[in-house]
């Protein structure tokens, strides 16, 4: 199935900027970039709306749907329990009206989307070593030593699948970094647009 839009997918391990860089992004970019908004069964912050932030679904609801595969991917955070997930319609919505659609999302569910939508166009941003990501970590003052290590851990892993993206973006400094992400997507247009496999 052909679409008008685009399906943009930035990924990054914990700690490398990715919220921050696609804020100012789809802030400052003249394309028609908008952020696909997950669901998930945690409950809301102060502040947060739902349709806005996040879907804010009961656990009855998100399991109802993820039987159905209404979700291009979803996980369970462990050490939550909360699951998080991105849903089909919502993306399709975006791509049939023309958007450039931004999933920001795990490295994991990015590749299960890949199998749905093989133009996508892949963008992993990453700080340039573990090193520089534990000092960025341990800047925020935030987690625990073990919260801290799990994530390492995880980060570990994503940056050796950092070779199953279009584009490796090192976020050094955020202006530079949303100038060099802006120049890559512009590139892509009058480009053949993303077909969907389901």
């Amino acid at each position: 199935m052909s679409l008008p839009g685009k399906l943009v997918i930035i990924s990054g391990p914990s700690g490398a900027g990715k919220s921050t860089v696609v804020s100012q992004l789809i802030a400052e970019s003249d394309l028609p970039l908008v952020l696909s908004v997950s669901a998930t069964t945690r409950p809301p912050r102060a502040g947060e709306q739902n349709g806005v932030n996040y879907w804010f679904l009961s656990s009855e609801e998100f399991q109802k749907k993820r039987q159905k595969g209404e979700f291009l991917e979803c996980k369970e955070v462990f050490g939550r329990g909360y699951w998080y997930g991105t849903l089909k319609e919502t993306v399709k919505a975006g791509l049939e009206s023309g958007k450039w659609v931004i999933l920001e999302i795990d490295v994991q569910g990015a590749l299960t989307v890949q199998q749905h939508f093989p133009n996508a166009i892949m963008i992993f941003v990453h700080p340039g070593s573990m090193d520089e990501l534990e000092r960025r970590l341990r800047a925020r003052n935030t987690e625990s030593e073990d919260a801290i290590k799990r994530r390492l851990d995880v980060a570990f892993d994503e940056m050796g699948l950092r070779h199953n993206y279009t584009h490796e973006v090192i976020n050094e400094n955020v202006d530079t970094t949303v100038e060099r992400i802006n120049h890559l997507l512009q590139q892509y247009q009058g480009e053949e647009t993303p077909c969907s496999k389901s």
